[in-house]
């Protein structure tokens, strides 16, 4: 078995597909939808970020199920619709069958008139963002995406968890073997990013978080707890107060919320904490936002492409930093991972690989893993 560089044993990426998704079935979980969250899953470890992918199947989506928090079956309803968009209403089911619903037909649409757009309320945890917009690139389109997302960022001057990590994505079709896609939170760092620490029994970097008492906090599992409680905070994107322009990472934070709350008439901030007032947990009730642009009403796609193109290519030839060798572009550090895991599987450590047996185990599914 291959290892890598963390000593983590590399399991075919077909192996872990029909696993989660007889899982997701077993839950409950309709085999189509059960299709896409799966793939919205490894999508996300395809591209290196594993704090979305794998990490996340049964915290987030299974153990919500089981806690009657997370519907398998999403019954999705078309609120409004124009030639040019759509609202809709998730009922509380899976975030990720209710985005690709949407952002089929915001494809279509913008296919169709040239610009279209999507909201939908009542909805969950949906995956990484650059999933949609991926979808957006394919089909020749530029996308744009956002959720909102349980409290965890504080505003400038404040402590209070107000903002959700927010991620405010692009993705834009290029000539090149690769899309341009920028998915990144509104944070310095993501909710998932520090539960992937706690998982590793890693430390979380101090400045990214800001304790009510000012206190320096970096105990990844405490953070966690600290997070639900009230009394810590995310920062946003540039860090406490003003001096590194943390009111931009703020400012793009409440953007985020405002068009995922706002365009569907939906829950937002304090709202989305998961739990009732007696502290009961309870649905998350998030909002997304989807739109699609098609080059053909501009320019033309392949002169966006070529042009797109150039731009990332003459920034990877600008002169490098003393002790760099190498500029990248938003979307190629992904492209590259994939291509080094492509053939070797999803790295698992041993906390993924006991909660893969824990849900096997569970539903009696009749899979052995490599590890054991």
């Amino acid at each position: 078995m291959l290892y890598d560089e963390q000593n983590r044993p590399y399991i075919p990426w077909q192996l872990i597909h029909d696993f989660m998704k007889d899982a997701f079935i077993a839950y409950g979980v309709p085999a189509d939808d059960a299709e896409v969250c799966t793939d919205v899953l490894m999508e996300s470890d395809r591209r290196g970020i594993e704090s979305h992918g794998c990490n996340r199947f049964k915290p987030i989506y299974i153990d919500r199920i089981e806690a009657g928090i997370l519907n398998p079956v999403t019954e999705l309803e078309i609120v409004k619709e124009t030639p040019t968009t759509v609202v809709m209403d998730a009922h509380d089911g899976m975030g990720m069958a209710a985005s690709h619903k949407a952002m089929e037909m915001v494809i279509e649409k913008a296919k169709k008139y040239g610009m279209a757009g999507a909201a939908i309320r009542n909805s969950s945890h949906y995956g990484i963002a650059g999933y949609w917009v991926t979808m957006a690139t394919k089909a020749g389109l530029l996308g744009l995406t956002g959720t909102n997302a349980r409290p965890s960022i504080a505003p400038t001057f404040g402590v209070d968890n107000m903002l959700g990590t927010n991620p405010l994505t692009f993705g834009f079709p290029t000539d090149e073997d690769f899309p341009f896609v920028l998915d990144c939170a509104t944070s310095i760092v993501q909710r998932g990013k520090i539960e992937y620490w706690a998982r590793k029994g890693q430390a979380t970097p101090p400045g990214t978080v800001i304790a009510r008492d000012g206190s320096v906090l970096t105990d990844s599992e405490d953070i966690l707890k600290k997070l639900v409680s009230g009394d810590a905070a995310l920062a946003p994107l540039g860090g406490e107060g003003e001096s590194m322009a943390g009111y931009k990472g703020y400012g793009y934070a409440t953007v985020v919320e405002i068009l995922s709350a706002a365009l569907q008439g939906g829950s937002f901030m304090k709202a989305l904490m998961g739990f009732d007032e007696e502290g009961h947990k309870r649905p998350y009730h998030l909002g997304h936002f989807f739109f699609a642009v098609d080059p053909e009403a501009f320019c033309g796609l392949e002169t966006f492409k070529k042009t797109t193109g150039d731009i990332l290519r003459t920034l990877r030839a600008s002169s490098k930093a003393p002790g760099q060798e190498r500029i990248y572009t938003a979307g190629e550090k992904e492209w590259l991972v994939w291509q080094d895991r492509k053939d070797k599987g999803v790295p698992m450590g041993e906390a993924l690989q006991k909660e893969f047996m824990t849900v096997r185990d569970k539903k009696n599914l009749p899979y052995k893993f490599p590890w054991e």
